[in-house]
């Protein structure tokens, strides 16, 4: 009897998954600890990590207290905030437009935001920053509306998504003729402002965000169910009582009050919203809506803390803004995972439709009961007697092809 050795195609079938989902919290929980950790002990001064605690709980009067307690810790608490509300509104976006590239960056949302708020810093308008998150949600509320508008009330998610870059990019051309005008001083302010920036964030940076949160966080619990539903597309979407166009202007609205207080603090942020959701679903594929926006969160909180120790450090004294590292790093790994999710799916594909008979290891295949008729000589004096079939070319599995 012939044996046939397994193909390339069955040996990458058979690889081991490298995606375990029980593998996400560890490596996250890990992550997230050693960005804390760098980013509350490293820097000018120096705090080593046993005097942390103390320096935290026991409001330590030192520098190094002062530091850790005033500059430090506000700022490691904001990036944890602003990086969860922008990878959760980024799977909003994905889920909603049923497009992996609907991030906040590509629908005039971030663009919309950022202009509402620097749009009073060149005119000289001088306001409470109490104001700025309202500023900032208008600003998001023109360009997502504006999004919205132009793409005929968000029916086509192809649309919404095209119909946004061009908006995105007319606000970003908005934003230079403000850059034109503006004096050096606030020049600089506004350049950093939109590249997002982390540096001199205090506690009161911090309390401003929590009012947001309280609205757009039970809005998400009620949002996630329905993102599940509307992965199916519109036609079954609408079969299964969900009006799509109504449920796209609520998720858009969502995304809205997420990211437009977080821009008012911080600026945008870049590409976190791209990044998070493809981590999350890269690490667990086989999951639903409602776990992807769990993790997402997590995942745009490790990345906004990881990418702001670099930020800080890189180039000490100067600071960088952190949203050119998130964009200098989201990007690329961002577009290395829908590819890698792309390979996986055709590798469960390929596994599906043609590896049966195969063992692992080294073995051999070992031939069913058909492949031992179609392996039968073509001599055999049976092979035309009423009720023996002659061979079946498509039940030998690959056998001749092998051969």
């Amino acid at each position: 009897m012939r044996t046939v050795e397994p193909g390339p195609a069955a040996v990458r079938a058979r690889r081991p998954a490298l995606r375990v989902p029980g593998r996400q919290p560890l490596l996250a929980v890990v992550l997230l600890a050693l960005s804390s950790l760098c980013a509350l002990s490293l820097g000018t001064p120096t705090v080593p990590p046993h005097r942390l605690v103390g320096a935290v709980l026991e409001g330590d009067t030192t520098l190094a207290g002062i530091v850790v307690n005033e500059l430090r810790v506000p700022r490691l608490v904001l990036a944890l905030v602003a990086g969860a509300c922008l990878g959760a509104a980024g799977l909003v976006l994905q889920e909603a437009l049923r497009n992996p590239l609907a991030v906040p960056e590509m629908l005039g949302v971030s663009s919309g935001a950022a202009l509402g708020v620097a749009a009073p810093l060149v005119l000289a308008l001088s306001l409470p920053a109490a104001v700025q998150p309202l500023l900032a949600i208008g600003g998001a509320v023109l360009g997502g509306g504006l999004t919205l508008l132009a793409a005929g009330l968000g029916r086509s998610p192809s649309a919404v998504l095209l119909t946004g870059a061009a908006v995105a990019a007319a606000l970003q051309a908005a934003l230079l003729v403000l850059m034109v005008m503006a004096d050096q001083l606030d020049l600089q302010l506004i350049y950093r402002y939109l590249l997002g920036s982390l540096s001199a964030r205090t506690w009161d940076d911090v309390t401003g965000l929590w009012p947001w949160l309280l609205v757009a966080v039970p809005a998400l619990v009620l949002c996630a169910p329905v993102l599940s539903v509307m992965r199916l597309g519109d036609e079954d979407a609408e079969a299964l009582g969900v009006r799509a166009q109504r449920a796209r202007l609520a998720a858009l609205a969502i995304a809205v009050v997420l990211i437009a207080p977080v821009t008012a603090v911080c600026g945008p942020v870049a590409w976190v919203g791209f990044l998070a959701p493809h981590l999350a679903r890269w690490f667990n594929p086989g999951a639903d809506a409602v776990r992807w926006l769990c993790w997402s969160a997590v995942w745009g909180a490790v990345v906004v803390t990881a990418a702001d120790v670099p930020a800080r450090l890189a180039l000490a004294p100067v600071e960088t803004p952190v949203g050119a590292w998130t964009a200098l790093l989201g990007v690329p790994a961002g577009v290395a995972l829908m590819r890698s999710r792309g390979r996986g799916r055709v590798r469960r594909a390929a596994a599906a439709s043609g590896t049966s008979g195969t063992v692992p290891g080294n073995a051999k295949t070992v031939p069913s009961a058909g492949a031992d008729r179609a392996l039968a000589p073509a001599h055999d004096p049976r092979g035309d007697a009423p009720g023996n079939a002659r061979p079946d070319p498509g039940a030998v599995n690959g056998t001749e092809d092998a051969r």
